[in-house]
C-alpha cells in the first residue's frame, strides 16, 4: 500500500508506522527485527491510536499489517526480560504486575471501542498477544505461511489473557477455543480458514497488500455513518441477551441512517447506476 499514489506520507510512531490516505489508515507494526514483538512503549502508543480514532472522522477503514517476516510474535519477552528485577512480569509485586498486565491488554479493548472497521493481514509468526490482535480486527485475511496460537501457556501463564477469551469462542467455537487455549498448539492458516476465524486466504504474503486495498476498497464505498453503525450494531448484537435486543439496535441504527444526506445520495446512486458520492462524515 505504500506504492498507492493515492496515499499520503508516513508517520512513524513507537512501534509502528502509520500511513492515511482517502479515508483509509494503513498501520503498519515495524519491530521487524523482533518479529514484530510489542514492547511497554509500543502498547502504550497503540492503545493511544486506537483511542483516539473514537472521534476521527476523517478516517472510515482500517488496514492492520506487519513489516517483515510476521504479522506479530506476541509481547517481547526480551524486553521483559531485560528490565530491573523489580519491574519484571512475576518479580514486582500484585499492583505492579496487575499494572504491566494492564498496558498489555488495553490496546485490545481501545480496537473493539473504535468505530471504523479494521481489516488484519497476516503473515508469518500470528502469536500470543499478536493472535488477540488478529482476533480483535473485524476482518482477517491471511497469507497461507501465517501461523496462530496462543502463547500465553507455553511460558507458564494462563492460557486466556488480553481478550482471547472473550473473543476466540465468538469466532470458532467453543471446542476450538478450548484446544486452542489450553494447549498453546498453533493453527495454521488453512485450518483458520476453514473454521472461519479467517475470512479470505491468499497463496503469499505478497499478495495481502492488494488483497488488503480490495478489501478497504469495498469498505469504502459504504456511506460512512451505515459503516460505523453496522460495526457497532454487529458488536452489541453478539453480545445481545435476546433477538429483541438485537433487532432494537438495528431498528434505531436503520432510523439514524434514514435521516443522513448519504441515504438519499445512495438511493438515487443505484437508481441512477452510479457510484455514490458520501456527503456526511
Amino acid at each position: 500500500m505504500n506504492n498507492d499514489t493515492r496515499a499520503g506520507p508516513i508517520r512513524h510512531h513507537e512501534g509502528f508506522m502509520l500511513q492515511y490516505s482517502d479515508g483509509l489508515d494503513v498501520v503498519t507494526l515495524d519491530r521487524p527485527g523482533r518479529l514484530n514483538a510489542i514492547d511497554p512503549p509500543m502498547a502504550d502508543e497503540l492503545t493511544r491510536y486506537f483511542r483516539l480514532k473514537r472521534k476521527d472522522n476523517e478516517c472510515r477503514v482500517i488496514v492492520l499489517r506487519g513489516a517483515g517476516r510476521a504479522f506479530c510474535a506476541g509481547v517481547d519477552l526480551k524486553s521483559t526480560h531485560e528490565a530491573p528485577p523489580d519491574l519484571q512480569f512475576g518479580n514486582a509485586g500484585v499492583r505492579a504486575e496487575l499494572a504491566i498486565q494492564r498496558v498489555n491488554r488495553e490496546f485490545i479493548l481501545e480496537m473493539r471501542r473504535c468505530p471504523q472497521p479494521i481489516v488484519a493481514l497476516l503473515h508469518g509468526a500470528v502469536c500470543g498477544a499478536g493472535f488477540a490482535l488478529a482476533l480483535a480486527a473485524d476482518i482477517r485475511i491471511a497469507a497461507r505461511d501465517a501461523r496462530m496460537n496462543c502463547a500465553f501457556v507455553n511460558v507458564g501463564l494462563g492460557g486466556c489473557d488480553i481478550g482471547v477469551s472473550y473473543l476466540l469462542p465468538r469466532l470458532a467455537g467453543a471446542s476450538i477455543a478450548s484446544e486452542l487455549i489450553l494447549t498453546g498448539d498453533f493453527i495454521g492458516a488453512e485450518r483458520a480458514h476453514a473454521l472461519g476465524l479467517v475470512s479470505r486466504l491468499v497463496d503469499d504474503a505478497s499478495e495481502l497488500e492488494e488483497a488488503g486495498r480490495a478489501m478497504a476498497d469495498r469498505l469504502l464505498k459504504v456511506a460512512p455513518t451505515a459503516l460505523r453503525l453496522s460495526k457497532e450494531a454487529l458488536h452489541h448484537a453478539i453480545d445481545a441477551p435476546s433477538i429483541e435486543s438485537a433487532i432494537a439496535m438495528e431498528d434505531r441504527n436503520q432510523v439514524l441512517c434514514a435521516r443522513t444526506e448519504d441515504f438519499h445520495e445512495a438511493m438515487a446512486a443505484f437508481f441512477e447506476r452510479r457510484p455514490a458520492e458520501w456527503r456526511d462524515a
